[in-house]
């Protein structure tokens, strides 16, 4: 069973970018953490990493044909893209958005999201701990687990 964690631009960057707003956890530790995480609960993570909107659209795509469910933090495209909307409307499978700062106590530009209406959940300002967060909340909705 696996799912996908899906990263946009800039992430490649973590702990060296702003780690002020996004801490000094780089993107390899966070997809070990994750790869440790489901594999006790089971499940595989195919983690990636793009600084390419087209490709991270294809990887939704991809996500909806051969996961599970779907973990995305789309950066920055998640104040610009439609295409990345549109494709995450698509799926059938579980999806979360996911930021590591809270975008809504930031620039008024990060505080609209295109992919919050086309997602199930959306978990922010957690920092890295977000990740674990969201997985265990994605396995949940995906084995229709309630939250109490």
């Amino acid at each position: 069973m696996t799912v996908f964690v899906l990263n946009g631009p800039n992430l490649n960057l973590l702990g060296a970018r702003e780690p002020e707003i996004y801490g000094r956890t780089t993107l390899e530790d966070i997809g070990k953490a994750l790869a440790a995480a489901a594999a006790k609960a089971g499940r595989k993570v195919e983690f990636r990493q793009t600084n390419h909107e087209g490709l991270l659209v294809d990887w939704v795509q991809e996500a909806g044909a051969k996961g599970k469910g779907l973990i995305i933090n789309p950066g920055a495209y998640t104040h610009t893209s439609i295409a990345i909307h549109d494709a995450l409307k698509m799926l059938a499978i579980p999806k979360i958005e996911l930021h590591l700062s809270n975008i809504h106590a930031r620039e008024a530009f990060r505080r609209l999201s295109y992919v919050s209406p086309a997602v199930d959940a959306v978990i922010c300002g957690l920092g890295a701990a977000g990740y674990l967060t969201a997985l265990d909340a994605l396995i949940r909705l995906i084995d229709k687990k309630p939250f109490a």
